[in-house]
């Protein structure tokens, strides 16, 4: 048995031990009356660790718990989706799609014209400048229908900062996303959460109101070892912002889909956008940006993109290496506790730290483009040395061959360029520029001029050679 026949998708036993030792000090450290976490690799679900007690029983991956902010990501697939069928463009005002009386009604006092212009972006990105709540009372604590209208979630003066200028966490934000979704799908946001994401995904136990075996959310007093049950509350308008319920199971999934994609939902591309800084993070926040509907945090060197969630008697995390294909989600029915952000990024540094990821096996190419091929090997742009390799899935990697430069991965098109995936490159178009016998001249990438010899005479170096050509000093 080879290697990679082999079940890597079980974890070694210093491994889990070393995950259930975790989740344990996280549960009782944060005095949560039940934690559950789960860790997902390549795609599969390969650890389960849960303390406490639900009900008398200990929890398991199909019990539910309200997952917060979560929610957030999944509204932010949902208008995507939108997105990547033409329906609307990120750049687009949201009031181009949402001519909701509501905020027309609200225009003279400042709601309605100014809401309207806010991007989907911007809304997506938490940059639209909206306030981070909605006006008293306490929106998470209170039922959805003390606000039955936009105007309501918004309030009289729903901006805090201009337009665009900075990144200003918002529920509000989500709400006008979520309705959004409805507007464009001509059905209630729940509704089409299930039936384009929830069921394609297989996500059967996430669902916006409880559903047996489930958490009680509770508060635990600060000072002792006692208990408060905290209101359950149906959000209403505010649904899209924090609404769902949800188990490990169901969440180690999602990760996954958000690390690859699946055409059924989103495709690849699409989830990379949204994990893509698109925010600069708050003065004093923890994590290095936002995206669209991702917070991204740098831990170790490495990049966990994901999100976290609370409401009143619940807390949430799910984070995930996009690098390594490996994620943990971590729930616990306590209004404040333990940092579940925290223990879900640890639960994924343990794992690809204890048994780093075991590379694909290397095989040469089944076939090769010999007018590609000649692009590979030494570029030059000026005296900056660079190489040119092909991939096997026809895609470039572009990267300085001294220690310092920009590199980037590219993407083949079909007119024969390629399109920048990351880095200073990123969306930025590669092409072979040919003279009329066919041989290539030099590499355009962006107007930058990369030609196989240092400043190489007769190549379109932009201020041209100087023809008195390389010299010493006597």
């Amino acid at each position: 048995m080879t290697l990679e026949d082999h079940a890597y998708d079980e974890l070694l036993p210093a491994t889990r031990r070393a995950l259930l030792h975790r989740t344990a000090k996280a549960q009782a450290e944060g005095r949560a009356p039940s934690l559950v976490a789960a860790v997902v690799r390549d795609g599969q679900v390969v650890w389960h660790g849960a303390r406490g007690s639900v009900a008398g029983r200990l929890p398991d991956a199909d019990t539910q718990y309200r997952i917060g902010s979560i929610t957030k990501t999944f509204t932010a697939v949902l208008v995507m989706r939108l997105r990547d069928e033409g329906l609307l463009d990120l750049n687009d005002p949201l009031g181009k799609h949402l001519p909701c009386p509501d905020l027309e009604a609200g225009a003279g006092t400042g709601v309605g014209a100014a809401a309207g212009d806010v991007t989907v972006a911007q809304l997506l990105a938490h940059t639209g400048g909206l306030a981070a709540e909605s006006p008293s009372p306490w929106w998470e604590r209170t039922p959805g229908t003390v606000r039955p209208e936009l105007a309501d979630v918004l309030g009289e003066q729903p901006f805090r900062h201009p337009v665009g200028q900075r990144h200003h966490y918002s529920n509000p934000g989500y709400t006008l996303l979520g309705s959004l979704v409805a507007e464009l799908r001509g059905a209630p946001w729940e509704e089409v959460l299930r039936a384009e994401v929830l069921e394609p995904l297989g996500l059967h136990r996430t669902s916006a109101q409880p559903k047996a075996p489930y958490a009680q959310g509770l508060a635990v007093h600060p000072w002792a070892d006692v208990l408060l049950a905290e209101p359950v509350e149906d959000l209403g308008l505010m649904a899209p912002a924090g609404q769902l319920w949800s188990t490990t199971g169901d969440l180690a999934r999602f990760a996954a889909f958000l690390a690859r994609g699946d055409e059924r939902v989103l495709s690849a591309e699409s989830v990379r956008e949204m994990r893509t800084p698109a925010a600069p993070p708050e003065s004093g926040d923890r994590y290095m940006g936002y995206g669209l509907g991702m917070q991204l945090l740098n831990v170790e060197q490495r990049t966990l993109a994901g999100h976290m969630g609370s409401l009143p008697g619940f807390l949430a995390g799910l984070l995930f290496s996009e690098e390594e294909e490996v994620g943990a989600v971590a729930l616990a029915n306590c209004t404040s506790g333990p940092l579940l952000g925290s223990l879900a990024a640890e639960l994924v540094q343990t794992v690809v730290e204890a048994e780093p990821r075991i590379p694909e096996t290397w095989r040469p190419a089944s076939e090769v483009d010999q007018g590609v091929l000649e692009l590979a090997g030494a570029w030059y742009w000026g005296t900056h040395a660079f190489g040119l390799r092909l991939r096997g899935d026809d895609g470039l990697d572009l990267g300085p061959l001294a220690a310092a430069g920009r590199s980037a991965s590219f993407r083949a098109e079909a007119d024969g360029t390629w399109t920048g995936l990351n880095g200073y490159y990123a969306g930025e178009t590669l092409r072979a520029v040919r003279r009329e016998d066919g041989s290539v001249s030099h590499l355009d990438l962006g107007s930058f001029v990369f030609t196989r010899e240092p400043y190489e005479a007769g190549a379109p170096v932009p201020g041209g050679v100087d023809p008195q050509g390389w010299f010493g000093l006597g």
